[in-house]
């Protein structure tokens, strides 16, 4: 019998490092199992009042969550070994700036009716954390997805009309009327809610639960 894929969906912002992480342990879990799946990525924002120019990265990570200098350099040097482990290259630097991530969120949907939201997303996460480019940066988007093998006019189109605005901000909605306060947040057959980056042994371990009770 045909194994029925498990789909998982996975609730993230490209500006959070965690979430690229999440993904690489979870990827690695069901590599380790066998497990068929789908991917279902969906948005959210960790700084929707952001303003347009952004914020240095040190100063809103100390500003927003209270870390000492010496506690976020810390943080970031866990976040480059688990990286490494994980074949992510994070490049932190002290001129990293944080961004609202809206725009990416309209492209990312525009390139998901095209069967190629994963790519985008993935190749995202590697603009912004290994190769420092500014996401919030209209022309640097575009030149993403053109590198991805979308059709850069037509992402210009997308951005400049807005046609998918509104639908972001309803599916972002309905993950907070969800309960979704934090990413990654990763949801199991629709029903098992995971929130953080929780290691491959333990994503493995929820795959052989769910793969075991379906048996």
């Amino acid at each position: 019998m045909t194994q029925t894929p498990l789909r998982i969906d996975i609730i993230s912002d490209v500006m959070c490092p965690w979430c690229i992480i999440g993904f690489r342990q979870l990827e690695r879990a069901l590599d380790s199992e066998g497990v068929a799946h789908e991917i279902h990525w969906h948005p959210f924002e960790l700084n929707p009042e952001m303003a347009p120019e952004g914020q240095n990265m040190r100063e809103h990570i100390a500003e927003k969550y209270g870390a000492t200098p010496e506690q976020s350099a810390q943080n970031r040097a866990q976040m480059t070994t688990l990286g490494t482990d994980l074949g992510i290259d994070f490049r932190f630097s002290g001129d990293m700036r944080m961004h609202n991530s809206f725009a990416a969120h309209q492209l990312l949907h525009w390139a998901g009716e095209q069967g190629r939201k994963h790519d985008l997303e993935l190749a995202l996460f590697t603009a912004h954390f290994t190769n420092n480019r500014d996401l919030s940066n209209t022309e640097v988007l575009l030149d993403i997805a053109a590198e991805t093998g979308l059709d850069r006019n037509e992402a210009q189109a997308v951005l400049a009309d807005g046609r998918f605005a509104d639908v972001v901000r309803e599916h972002e909605h309905f993950w907070l009327q969800q309960g979704v306060r934090g990413v990654p947040a990763i949801v199991f057959a629709g029903q098992h809610l995971v929130t953080g980056a929780q290691g491959s042994d333990t994503y493995a371990s929820i795959l052989r639960q769910l793969t075991e009770k379906d048996a």
